[in-house]
């Protein structure tokens, strides 16, 4: 019986496949495919590296201006004051500054006076002009830390008013640079260390206010925040993912969560504002209230990371779980749960660096009232750093410029600082597979 002929590259009934002839690599067509490839992917590459240096670039510059506006809030130009307080005979003992009511007692001694007296003296009726509202604070502090000083004469260096700061330093008005020079003939201007600016709470002088406040008052909201939002986040992920039914109300709730993780902060203020403050009646301005506030705010991002983190947990870790006898409770919480630990922290690390960076919110619950004094408590009046941020930028006070950008830098800083620890946890926990 004769065979169908076969055709080339085509099997025949009953036959294998006829191998295909190799492809000439070395002809002009195949050459120029390559070397279109080839460019291609160069350019691919170029484009990815140009983008990662044009992001780099901007982040340092970002940085460097930061850096150079900023690093002069941390400083303060200091005048030498010769102030002698045995002429003025202050009604104060020394056992009076090792209690409790000694910046009373000083304060009631006419310490202030003193100092007016003391900076006339020196540089004239002017003098007392010339120096901060802070100076006899200074003073106040080196006399209690060293009592001597009520009956021997002595040089302190005090902090100038702002103009005269802005005009030692930088570029100031004609009246303050003229003051400066006379200053400076003297020898009698120096720049130090602004440690107050550290310690300090907010102040209607630039040159005595301070972050601490508003640096106390994002940590206790902070607090509260991390408090609430990790524990129910974590525990609704592991309802949803492990235990709930699949049913039409599980997708609701799942849709909600989502579309919560996308509202706007600002509807999160009127929430707390009419939740709260209206019908709660919790203080307003406190950090609870912030805390509660912003905890709305991050669950829903740490839910949906969550879930994530749970659902990449590999089934055969919990069919092990279950094969050696453990119970399904003792399958989530010490098989699952650990595993997904590292990408919960993820979702917390961004939940908790978006509430940070919060201002709209925290102004809907009035968190942008002066406050002269750190707060104490999680019910006392209190301020945050994006909102002192806020503030400060709307003062008309050239004094503040500096300010700004250098409570720009403290919140980076805490920002890091809380990311840095999270990260740390997060690779503690780490499991690679």
């Amino acid at each position: 019986m004769n065979k169908p002929p076969l055709i080339a590259g085509v099997p025949a009934q009953g036959h294998e496949p006829l191998p295909r002839a190799p492809p000439d690599w070395k002809t002009a067509a195949v050459q120029r495919r390559t070397r279109r490839r080839y460019a291609a992917e160069r350019r691919f590459r170029l484009i990815g590296l140009a983008a990662v240096w044009l992001s780099a670039g901007f982040l340092a510059l970002l940085l460097a201006s930061m850096l150079t506006q900023g690093i002069g809030g941390f400083r303060q130009t200091l005048i030498a004051l010769p102030i002698d307080l045995a002429r003025d005979h202050l009604a104060v003992t020394p056992r009076q500054l090792r209690g409790r009511g000694a910046d009373l007692a000083l304060a009631g001694a006419g310490l202030e006076t003193a100092v007016d007296h003391a900076a006339a003296a020196a540089y004239g009726t002017d003098g007392p002009d010339w120096l901060s509202d802070g100076a006899w604070i200074v003073v106040r502090d080196a006399v209690k830390r060293d009592p001597t000083l009520l009956a021997r004469p002595v040089t302190i260096d005090v902090p100038v008013t702002g103009a005269i700061d802005i005009a030692y330093r930088r570029d100031g008005s004609p009246e303050a640079e003229a003051i400066v020079a006379r200053l400076q003939a003297r020898g009698v201007l120096s720049v130090g260390w602004n440690i107050g600016f550290l310690t300090a709470a907010d102040s209607t002088d630039p040159t005595r206010v301070g972050i601490w406040g508003a640096l106390k008052g994002s940590l206790l909201t902070m607090l509260v925040t991390l408090c609430l939002a990790f524990p129910i986040g974590v525990f609704a992920a592991l309802y949803l993912e492990e235990y709930a039914p699949r049913n039409r109300w599980t997708d609701l709730i799942e849709v909600s969560i989502n579309n919560l993780a996308a509202v706007p902060s600002i509807i999160f203020g009127l929430l707390g504002l009419a939740v709260f403050l209206n019908t709660m009646h919790l203080p307003r301005s406190a950090p609870i209230v912030g805390g509660l506030t912003l905890a709305l705010m991050t669950m829903p991002v740490i839910v949906i990371a969550g879930r994530n983190a749970i659902k990449a947990v590999p089934p055969s870790i919990r069919d092990a779980a279950l094969a050696v006898g453990a119970s399904p409770v003792q399958v989530v919480f010490d098989h699952v749960l650990p595993l997904a630990l590292p990408g919960i922290l993820t979702g917390t690390i961004i939940g908790m660096a978006r509430a940070l960076g919060e201002t709209a919110p925290l102004l809907m619950i009035g968190m942008r009232a002066f406050i002269a004094a750190a707060p104490s408590r999680l019910t006392d009046p209190a301020t945050v750093l994006p909102v002192q941020i806020f503030l400060w930028s709307d003062q008309v006070d050239r004094g503040f410029v500096e300010k700004t950008s250098a409570a720009i830098i403290v919140l980076l800083v805490f920002l890091l600082a809380m990311n840095g620890l999270a990260i740390y946890l997060r690779n503690r926990f780490e499991t690679r597979w």
